[in-house]
């Protein structure tokens, strides 16, 4: 499904090995948008994916998950209430990752990972997710460098032993800028109805933001693969970021031609004198 007028406002899956610009200019989109046409087409995106969600469920071939990163205020909480709500919660499941437990610290990183990875017939999104081992335990040298460079190999092979058991998987980095996370963080403080979602991190990551860019380039560098792409997401702009999310699932979905089940025989046989 093509959106008209917006043919141009897509994403495109980052590059394997190529270094990402993640500059402030990342944040935006450089093209004239109108904003009502836009957020028309987004709804026109939901409602679509709403309907490719019920062939997607009824198949239960497959299985999708939606990894979502990004710094603190990106807006990962507002694409799954916005794009995933439009879904039928029945088939939906979401999975948020804050610190380890001292039990998932005594497994392997991806043990709390696994648990969580929707079953087939299901849509899955991940807030934040395996993607912090190499993030935030980096930037802030929670364990040696050889543990933490490692990992790159190990979740590309979990991904495709993923995507071999049936789980499609896109990768959604939300890149913001720093003005904008200001203003985001900011907002935060100021609502009291916000204060909630402000934490001590948000004041120390901002600190470190140069190295949470390096990370988040060689993390898109050496994990943006076939079997599972990542796309940078230009997120200064909630409702640009909100199309171009719904837009990739739409055609992510209606590349899977999912089907109905037809009813089984016996069922048919059945049923054939009910009135």
């Amino acid at each position: 499904m093509m959106s008209n007028g917006f043919a141009a406002l897509r994403l495109t899956p980052v590059d394997r090995g190529l270094k990402i610009k993640l500059g402030s200019k990342a944040a935006s989109i450089d093209l004239p948008i109108n904003k009502t046409e836009l957020i028309a087409a987004t709804s026109a995106l939901l409602a679509r994916l709403q309907e490719l969600q019920e062939a997607f469920y009824a198949d239960g071939r497959r299985a999708l998950l939606l990894v979502l990163q990004g710094r603190d205020a990106a807006g990962k909480d507002g694409v799954i209430k916005t794009v995933y709500g439009a879904f039928n919660p029945i088939g939906v499941q979401v999975a948020a990752f804050g610190p380890p437990t001292p039990l998932e610290l005594r497994h392997d990183f991806l043990w709390r990972v696994h648990q969580v990875v929707p079953p087939r017939g299901m849509v899955g999104v991940f807030n934040r997710s395996h993607y912090e081992d190499v993030l935030a335990v980096r930037v802030r040298e929670l364990v040696p460098e050889s543990v933490w460079r490692a990992r790159y190999d190990h979740i590309n092979t979990f991904e495709r032993m993923l995507t071999d058991s049936g789980v499609i998987i896109r990768k959604c980095m939300l890149h913001i800028s720093r003005e904008e996370q200001h203003q985001r963080l900011q907002a935060r403080l100021d609502d009291p109805r916000k204060n909630w979602k402000f934490r001590l991190e948000d004041l120390t990551d901002r600190d470190h933001w140069d190295a949470y860019t390096e990370a988040y380039r060689e993390m898109l560098r050496r994990c943006s693969t076939p079997w599972a792409p990542w796309y940078v997401v230009p997120a200064d702009d909630k409702a640009v970021r909100n199309y171009l999310i719904a837009r990739m699932l739409v055609e992510t979905l209606e590349s899977t031609t999912s089907v109905f089940p037809p009813m089984d025989p016996a069922v048919r046989a059945a049923a054939a004198g009910f009135k």
